[in-house]
């Protein structure tokens, strides 16, 4: 592999993009609402001391990101499920569904959000955008940032028709910021 000089070897590009990124982590974190936070957590502790049962849900690099934190739920003995899962059970009331949308208008984020709260359970967002479908279906949101505007095309659309969007550090900084946060959320 040659490497040009005038964008210098992939080590370098590398750790600036890896500094840029943590700068911004390290921004995001300067920003989080302390009242989204802590009512965030306490729902969280909430849930799991009433004996109820914790939801995640996303779609794309989000619904990876969701499937991370349920993970790691588990391990500290929560009763935690991900929507789309074979194992998964219904939802019942009292439980808590906590969904991860960047745009908040992704839409089987959001159909599957409805369905969950019209059986009564409670719901959470994180995304990026308080005022979306997503961020007015929930009880709690957690604004975090990383798009900088609502992506035109939804994440189904751009799966079928092949669209992709940006590898950026701005098109992953939503689940980077994410996954940060909810990794703080259990540490």
């Amino acid at each position: 592999m040659t490497s040009d000089p005038a964008k210098g070897e992939p080590y370098d590009r590398i750790k600036r993009t890896m500094e840029s990124i943590a700068g911004r982590v390290r921004k995001e974190a300067n920003s989080l609402s302390r009242t989204e936070v802590n009512s965030f957590v306490t729902e969280i502790i909430t849930t799991h001391e009433g004996g109820y049962r914790i939801f995640l849900l996303g779609e794309g690099r989000s619904g990876l990101v969701a499937r991370s934190f349920a993970m790691r739920l588990m391990h500290l003995g929560f009763d935690v499920y991900v929507f789309g899962e074979v194992v998964t059970p219904a939802v019942r009331e009292n439980d808590l569904v906590i969904a991860v949308s960047g745009t908040g208008e992704t839409g089987p984020v959001n159909e599957t959000t409805r369905i969950a709260k019209r059986h009564g359970a409670r719901i959470a967002a994180v995304t990026s955008n308080a005022g979306s479908a997503l961020g007015k279906l929930a009880e709690q949101v957690i604004t975090i940032r990383g798009r900088t505007e609502a992506d035109e095309v939804s994440f189904l659309e751009r799966q079928v028709t092949g669209v992709s969007i940006s590898l950026t550090p701005l098109g992953t900084l939503f689940e980077i910021n994410v996954m940060v946060f909810l990794d703080s959320v259990i540490a």
